[in-house]
């Protein structure tokens, strides 16, 4: 899959198969309650217990016992189903740590049965900084002039993974009226209130509204999703900083920027957005040239050897910098990295290191909220936030990036149905599977329509690129923006952008 240094871990010397063997303690922590089929996309819409998060954790302990062949159709094409959006374990009583092991099966699978061409090619385009360019590169080209947009649209839908590439590729464009101001009718300017550092609230904590968000490995009671029930998903409309004395006088930190792969390669400036936001509130950003793709693509395709070598490149990297936060604006990367050290608790040179780098990690938001942010100027536009599952199901951060979208005056927040439900995005799966992708986020489609805003935000580049494809499709220029692309827009207008 990809030339990265070879490092010590079990499956180096095992079979795949002992990778899943290895992990019997967590197969077995599932009970069969079925809490999990009403969470899972695919079990909603397919009806079939083996594509439920626990009928595939069956066919697992099935594979690992012994009792099914590794190879066998039903395994692999049940598996190869899974979103792997993890909404499983928000609402699991057990614990089940699922995406983990569906990492795992899907390296048992790899090993079995190899990889698609296709899959091979989009992870060989983010194996390294030469092949991400060169590939980030075709894709800037390809986007630029409505070319890709064009192209999708004109491409027959018996050519759906072609056709859901380029619309893809397509969403990633930058929304000009942003920059311009000219946004499309004004709302009315409301006052900000500023009352404190902003607070966040919890998922999953009944009767504690005003704790902080909990990371996922601490946390596996029930949780309320925010907007099941369409409610509005007002932040805590606190918490801002609004003089620059405020934040000097705060200690001053030194954090490093995950740049990643497709982020850095298609959505630059989400990342040149995050390092704006992140001076204005305080910090020294340090820049880490040897960092590289966080591996979330390819453990999530199966290559968890691949996975590894990465996490251990990025470790080394983040630790050379001596810096005392890493900041990750991609939820989907965020999660990974936060897991760095459940990946490599089985190798006894990186453990310990892993474990303590992911203690570093923070979901921009996260830490947004935790060091209070500023205020900046007024943006009227209508605004409806689709929560990411690695944010929501896998971070358990669900408060945060509302709170700061309601930190920003005149900005109107408006709910979204089944926000946290999954869009059908899924890292490659959109592409690998743009039928039943497709029914996924067409529902998420429908859901925006009738909120009747102007603008769709949602924190990770595969959502973007998703929810923006099947907007191109439809003909609908509804933009798909990263939520701190809003904040910095409004410090721009308060002339902080410079700070």
């Amino acid at each position: 899959m990809s030339t990265l240094p070879r490092g010590s871990m079990e499956e180096r010397t095992g079979t795949a198969l002992d990778v899943l063997r290895a992990e019997e303690e967590r197969l077995l922590a599932c009970v069969h309650c079925g809490f999990c089929l009403n969470a899972c996309p695919t079990y909603t819409r397919l009806g079939d217990e083996a594509d439920s998060p626990r009928g595939r954790l069956v066919l697992m302990r099935a594979v690992a016992e012994g009792r099914l062949e590794p190879d066998s159709e039903a395994f692999a094409r049940h598996i190869d189903q899974c979103l792997g959006c993890r909404a499983c374990e928000t609402v699991c009583p057990s614990g089940v740590e699922y995406g983990f092991l569906l990492e795992r099966a899907r390296t048992v699978i790899a090993a079995e049965r190899g990889t698609s061409p296709l899959t091979k090619m989009l992870l060989a385009g983010f194996a390294n900084r030469s092949s991400s360019f060169v590939s980030s590169a075709l894709g800037r080209l390809l986007r630029a002039g409505g070319i890709a947009a064009t192209l999708a649209r004109l491409t027959p839908r018996r050519f759906g993974t072609m056709r859901t590439g380029l619309a893809m590729l397509a969403a990633t464009r930058p929304w000009e009226a942003l920059r311009r101001g000219s946004t499309g009718g004004a709302l009315e300017e409301r006052e900000a209130v500023s009352t404190g550092p902003v607070q966040s609230t919890a998922l999953g904590q009944p009767g504690e509204p005003d704790a902080p968000d909990t990371p996922a490995a601490d946390n596996y009671e029930f949780a309320e999703p925010h907007a099941r029930a369409g409610e509005a998903p007002t932040g805590t409309g606190m918490g801002t900083m609004t003089a620059a004395g405020d934040v000097a006088a705060r200690k001053r930190l030194r954090v490093a920027v995950l740049r990643g792969c497709v982020q850095d390669g298609l959505f630059r400036r989400v990342n040149d957005a995050t390092v704006r936001v992140l001076r204005a509130n305080g910090c020294e950003i340090v820049d880490v040239g040897a960092q590289g793709c966080c591996g979330a693509l390819h453990a999530h395709s199966g290559a968890l050897a691949d996975s590894h070598d990465l996490a251990r490149r990025n470790i080394d990297a983040f630790e050379a910098a001596g810096v005392e936060y890493i900041i990750v604006n991609a939820a989907g990367c965020g999660a990974m990295m936060k897991e760095y050290g459940a990946q490599l608790e089985r190798d006894p040179e990186w453990s310990e290191r892993a474990k303590r780098f992911s203690s570093k990690v923070r979901d921009l938001f996260e830490f947004l909220v935790e060091r209070g942010v500023r205020t900046g100027a007024p943006l009227p536009l209508r605004v409806t936030y689709d929560a990411p599952c690695h944010l929501h199901h896998a971070q358990r951060i669900t408060r945060a990036p509302l709170d700061v979208l309601a930190s920003i005056p005149s900005l109107e927040l408006v709910p979204l149905e089944d926000a946290d439900e999954c869009c059908g995005g899924a890292g490659v799966y959109g592409i690998q599977h743009p039928e039943l992708g497709g029914r996924i986020v067409n529902d998420k489609l429908d859901a925006i329509a009738r909120t009747g805003a102007q603008v769709v935000v949602t924190p990770n580049p595969g959502c973007i690129m998703q929810i923006g494809a099947g907007l191109v499709l439809r003909g609908d220029d509804r933009p798909v923006l990263h939520p701190i692309e809003l904040l910095d827009e409004s410090y721009r207008r308060a002339g902080m952008g410079s700070e």
